[in-house]
């Protein structure tokens, strides 16, 4: 069973992230604009179950994630499926419709510029992401893969690694849920 781990930070000096991250070893890829559509489930309300479905366009290429319930709510862990769904942005589309003719309802978009780094730290392969997100800001993300036997060995690389950058004010919310938030006042 595959895992992502992962924390989240806002971030008002996202050059001092960046110059941090390459001083520790990480090695920066080009930035990707991302389009993330969003859907809730035609019988269950994934708001209330905590998981996630989306379809995700990233330049030439769209992938369909679901995110399982969160398991542990300091480093937000949860069971992730990731899988290709097209070589452009037209499949995606057709995808998405294929999701809303089956009953699925689109929430919101996402739309955000990221910056990826990749990092080994504690013997973990790390991807850290410093995200510009449209109607919310600059964020720093720190992110790793697991299975039940590297779960908390990744978790404790995941905390290590914020605490070295400085970043102690973890952002528990989704960029898809600070969105609905915002956009309802509360």
């Amino acid at each position: 069973m595959s895992y992502e781990i992962e924390l989240k930070f806002r971030v008002d000096d996202p050059d001092r992230i960046r110059r941090e991250i390459v001083r520790l070893g990480g090695r920066a890829a080009d930035p990707v604009p991302q389009t993330d559509r969003y859907f809730n489930h035609p019988a269950r309300d994934f708001a209330q179950s905590n998981e996630a479905l989306r379809v995700r366009s990233l330049g030439d290429r769209c992938v369909v994630t679901y995110k399982g319930p969160v398991l542990d709510r300091e480093v937000k862990t949860r069971r992730e499926i990731e899988l290709p769904i097209g070589q452009s942005s037209a499949e995606g589309d057709e995808f998405a419709e294929m999701l809303t003719l089956l009953g699925f309802r689109p929430v919101r978009t996402v739309v955000k510029v990221r910056e990826p780094f990749h990092l080994e730290w504690d013997g973990a392969p790390m991807e850290l992401a410093v995200d510009n997100v449209e109607g919310l800001g600059t964020f720093v993300e720190i992110e790793t893969l697991a299975d039940d036997a590297t779960r908390n060995v990744r978790r404790a690389a995941v905390l290590g690694l914020a605490a070295r950058l400085g970043l102690d004010q973890p952002e528990r919310r989704s960029y898809l849920k600070m969105l609905l938030e915002s956009a309802t006042g509360e």
